[in-house]
């Protein structure tokens, strides 16, 4: 099973496969990445000011580089997910990854982190002053004109969502919250960033200054993290960049490049690679 949606420089929208909401799994990064730079250029958030008692700041959580560790390795985390058990409270999840030992001094290096972007969500909510939903419907949803992408909180709330194969899913496993919309909201929403619409292009230009990594392939040959976005390390216009996201049952990716977007969601298993075929609808 699979949805494509294809936005053009003209706004333009082409689709093809299910039409009905999908979880954006880890592309709900970029929509918290842009939430919170909205609240940066309203004064009520800094990049670079370390939070509180934290030696890493916000600009090292929305890159990667704070030192806080991760719970994708955690086995028992995956076994009680793949169980349909209800989410671990808050505690007991930064208690099992030991999330006050930072695995590096914040800044000196780089280590896909779930738990920074649950900080990130939980930043977002103190200094707006409002929960995470609502924040996101004001700060990012309402402005891109979205009408079906939303924070899924409980179970119910993916009654009208795509999930691939898996059932009785509980959305607060995504610590940091889980998004759900149509891939062609997922579309729109990354060209209205990519257009300026939702940011100041100072801010853009910020978001855009990836740190190289070393984990290099096929596909990626320079690739890089921005503030919430997967880029390349050089000329980073002039190739797809977005997001990817994984979970149970299904692969999304939303990539950008020269005005044009695609979006690509795919039930696992599955013999089309998200991300290459949402390349190659690029190129």
């Amino acid at each position: 099973m699979q949805a494509t949606a294809i936005v053009s420089e003209t706004g333009d929208l082409t689709l093809s496969g299910i039409t009905a909401p999908v979880p954006w799994w880890s592309f709900t990064k970029t929509v918290l990445s842009i939430a919170s730079l909205r609240l940066v250029e309203n004064g009520l958030l800094s990049l670079d000011q370390p939070l509180g008692n934290a030696r890493f700041n916000l600009r090292q959580l929305l890159r990667h580089e704070s030192g806080l560790p991760d719970y994708g390795y955690v086995s028992e985390y995956h076994s009680d997910v793949a169980a349909g058990k209800a989410p671990w409270p808050i505690e007991r999840l930064l208690g099992t990854v030991d999330a006050d030992r930072l695995w590096y001094e914040p800044g000196a290096g780089w280590a896909y982190s779930n738990i920074g972007y649950l900080k990130v969500a939980q930043l977002i909510e103190q200094a707006s002053g409002l929960t995470l939903k609502v924040a996101l419907e004001q700060l990012v949803f309402g402005p891109s004109n979205l009408a079906t992408a939303r924070l899924a909180l409980v179970s119910a709330d993916l009654d009208n969502v795509q999930m691939g194969n898996i059932q009785n899913y509980h959305p607060g496993w995504v610590f940091h919250g889980l998004v759900v919309g149509t891939v062609a909201d997922a579309a729109r929403l990354l060209q209205a960033l990519m257009a300026g619409k939702l940011l100041k292009s100072a801010t853009l230009a910020e978001m855009l200054q990836g740190r190289p990594l070393p984990e290099h392939s096929a596909v990626h040959s320079d690739p890089a993290y921005g503030l919430g976005l997967m880029l390349r390390a050089n000329n980073s216009l002039d190739y797809p960049l977005g997001h990817m996201g994984e979970g149970p049952g299904s692969r999304i990716a939303v990539l950008a490049r020269g005005g044009r977007v695609a979006a690509v969601w795919t039930t696992l298993p599955s013999t089309v690679d998200a991300e290459a075929h949402a390349i190659h609808l690029l190129s």
